[in-house]
């Protein structure tokens, strides 16, 4: 809400103060504060449906005390994990169904018999590569000798550059998808400058890490102290696994030279803040400003050696990974090297390998008991790595134009709303005030799927139906050229950057635009048969989220064109900083596990975008019903079961491991924090009837109000 706003992995991101009901769908009713109060309706032809889940409240928790426990606690009573996933909650349950509908189209596919060369050839052979484990247990480390083999030649600093050069992928999204985290040396993110808006520039970033983040290596905390010894036990095995000498020698070489590198890693709040990343160097300063690294060959490997600039988005770490190069031992990097390719293609090499991978970054990182299904997994990868040709068919079959017109009529009065909010904001000068609103008005926003002419082409990519390793590096060094391809040359508005059978929303700052793909738009998100309270509180507030991107502490920073530009008034660049203080040191006081709290700056943005597009959806909601009282449904006010929309909406129950996971190394808090959203609007306290003695109560100063 990857920025992704609403998934957890990535996944994606993106305060308003909210207004009192413009209907009257409340006069004269006081629901008590543990439960909403039943009301009369009026006698209609056919019971709309709520949208709410009844049965999944807690009426035993005010609402005013825990809104999330109110809106989910019958749910999460009974709710049971699957051993194969680290979390479950409606996002699984969409993601299932889409899985689901993907696995019919890839069969379907595959019994057509399709022609060699066609997508729908590319599709059914992927497929059947990732499912022949006979072939991945003959083949051994075959697919990945060649690899193993450059890193064994390494002899000199420039065997080295050559080495890492040619591992570059393009495997980081800073902006849209706030994913930091490359095990390469470095991470390549290719798209406009943030200055500049007309052209697409290249975009290094920091990596060299297997576990998720720094702090897992640097944490003085308890349980990552313990993560740190499963994770050497990992390597020696995996190294050990592959008859690597002296394995338990050179994993101790490993784990130490990544503790060398997250030392000189920046932090993720320092990654996030986009104007420490605004550092364009030109070829010759990597060697003055970056000494270490022989970048002449590193970038001849990496295809890069035509760049005129690039940009470096954590200098200090570039200089402090440079220098890592020089002064490191070659066999220490020989080794960190071996290991990482073993790593990196685990799940694709033989059982023994698959099985000590998942024993680590499932079993011990989040928690997961028992790995997915082969031919789960199998879907998953053929959808990612043929997303567009595989995209196409799933719109055909399960996205109708209406559902795409529908949604785009809720993303126009979202936009209205937020427009509306914008007019009347009190703190706002005129001059920041009209350049908010040419950013709005000129906001881009794509619905389902690619138009015609923007699908990706997959004609050059190779694809055997008997070598699922080598159709996966196929695929990463396809992805990379593309990337490649796209340097120096005008930016193509029109791009999409997520398929169209991806579970989540995202907003592009740097394009000023918005991608909703198809498959977030169905129950218990959207349902084109319920009733708009329910749509508004639920996908409303995701479109919301994601149109408040544009506007929270990493998008305010944009223009309409989206270059990185100062449009704010200082008083109100001054009043932005203050409310948004107000977020952070809200969401500074949840507590996920005992002794772990929330950080609320790391969570900002996706914190900003949550009130906002909530209180979008709010606002929305309520000019659709054109002045009438909403109807009772369920003995529950329309503002009732918005808001519980909402709530039940972030329905999720989390492994530990997978929750401390999150808590260290995701933009975006807990769902069960970001339920408690509602309590920034004035509207919930009337319709819950919440009171100043419970525990979400906040007094009207107190409530964050930014846009």
């Amino acid at each position: 809400m990857q920025r992704t706003s609403w998934i957890l992995a990535a996944a994606v991101a993106m305060t308003l103060s909210a207004c009192s009901p413009s209907s009257n769908d409340q006069k004269g009713q006081q629901p008590s504060a543990s439960a909403p109060a039943p009301a009369k309706t009026a006698s209609v032809a056919a019971k709309p449906v709520s949208g709410v889940d009844m049965a999944g409240i807690d009426h035993s928790v005010k609402p005013g005390d825990n809104f999330f426990d109110y809106a989910n606690g019958a749910w999460l009573k009974t709710a049971k994990i699957p051993d194969d996933r680290s979390s479950i909650g409606n996002f699984l349950t969409i993601y299932e169904r889409t899985q689901k509908h993907i696995d019919d189209i890839i069969e379907g596919t595959a019994k057509s018999n399709p022609a060699a060369g066609t997508e729908n050839r590319k599709i059914a052979d992927y497929y059947a590569a990732y499912m022949d484990t006979a072939a991945i247990e003959k083949m051994g480390l075959k697919p990945i000798q060649p690899e193993l083999d450059a890193i064994a030649k390494i002899k000199s600093r420039k065997d080295l550059a050559e080495v890492l050069g040619s591992r570059l992928r393009q495997d980081e999204d800073p902006v849209n998808n706030t994913d930091f985290h490359t095990d390469h040396l470095f991470g390549l993110f290719v798209a406009q400058g943030l200055t500049d808006p007309s052209h697409n520039i290249a975009y290094l970033l920091q990596g060299g890490l297997t576990m998720p983040s720094r702090d897992y290596y640097l944490s003085n905390d308890k349980a990552m102290a313990g993560f740190r010894d499963k994770y050497k036990a990992y390597i020696a095995a995996l190294l050990k696994q592959a008859g690597t000498p002296n394995a338990e020698a050179e994993a101790k070489r490993v784990f130490d030279l990544e503790m060398k590198i997250a030392k000189a890693q920046e932090s993720l709040v320092d990654s996030q803040d986009v104007h420490k990343a605004n550092n364009l160097w030109s070829m010759s300063d990597f060697a003055k400003k970056a000494p270490g690294l022989d970048w002449n060959a590193y970038f001849k490997a990496a295809g890069l050696s035509g760049q005129k600039v690039i940009d470096v988005w954590q200098p200090k770490a570039f200089a402090g990974l440079s220098k890592l190069v020089a002064d490191a031992p070659l066999a220490d990097w020989r080794a960190l090297l071996r290991f990482h390719t073993l790593d990196e293609h685990a799940s694709l090499l033989p059982q023994a390998y698959a099985d000590l991978a998942f024993d680590f970054h499932g079993k011990t990182l989040t928690g997961v008991p028992k790995q997915q299904p082969r031919a789960k997994r199998a879907i998953a990868a053929t959808s990612y790595a043929l997303g567009d040709a595989v995209g196409k068919l799933y719109v055909k079959k399960y996205f109708p134009p209406e559902a795409k017109k529908q949604v785009e009529d809720l993303v126009n009065n979202l936009v209205a709303a937020f427009g509306s909010r914008l007019q009347h904001l009190e703190w706002m000068t005129p001059a920041t005030r009209a350049k908010a609103k040419e950013k709005l008005d000129t906001l881009k926003v794509f619905v389902g799927y690619p138009d015609a002419g923007h699908w990706r082409n997959y004609g050059s990519l190779k694809v055997t139906a008997d070598n699922p390793l080598a159709n996966a590096m196929a695929v990463s060094k396809f992805n990379y050229d593309f990337a490649l391809s796209k340097l120096g040359k005008p930016v193509d508005r029109a791009d999409w950057w997520m398929t169209p059978q991806t579970v989540n929303a995202l907003n592009i700052p740097l394009e000023n635009a918005l991608n909703f793909p198809a498959a977030i738009l169905q129950p218990p998100f959207f349902d084109p048969k319920a009733d708009p309270a329910h749509n508004y509180g639920a996908i409303g507030a995701i479109i919301g989220h994601e149109i408040s991107h544009s506007f929270d502490n990493m998008g305010s920073q944009f223009d309409a064109e989206g270059r990185l530009h100062n449009w704010w008034t200082p008083a109100d660049a001054k009043h932005f900083k203050e409310a948004t203080q107000k977020l952070v040191d809200q969401f500074n006081q949840y507590v996920a596990l005992p002794g772990l709290h929330v950080n609320g700056e790391q969570t900002l943005g996706e914190n900003i975008a949550d009130v906002s597009g909530l209180t979008a959806a709010y606002i929305a909601y309520h000019k659709s019903l054109n002045g009438k009282p909403a109807p009772v449904i369920d003995g529950l006010t329309g503002d009732q079961r918005f808001f519980l929309s909402f709530g039940q909406a972030w329905r999720s129950k989390m492994r530990e491991a997978a929750l401390r996971q999150r808590v260290n190394t995701d933009v975006h808090a807990p769902p069960q924090f970001r339920a408690e959203t509602v309590r920034n609007l004035d509207g919930w306290y009337k319709a819950f009837n919440v009171q100043p003695d419970q525990k979400l109560y906040l007094k009207p100063d107190q409530r964050v109000q930014i846009w």
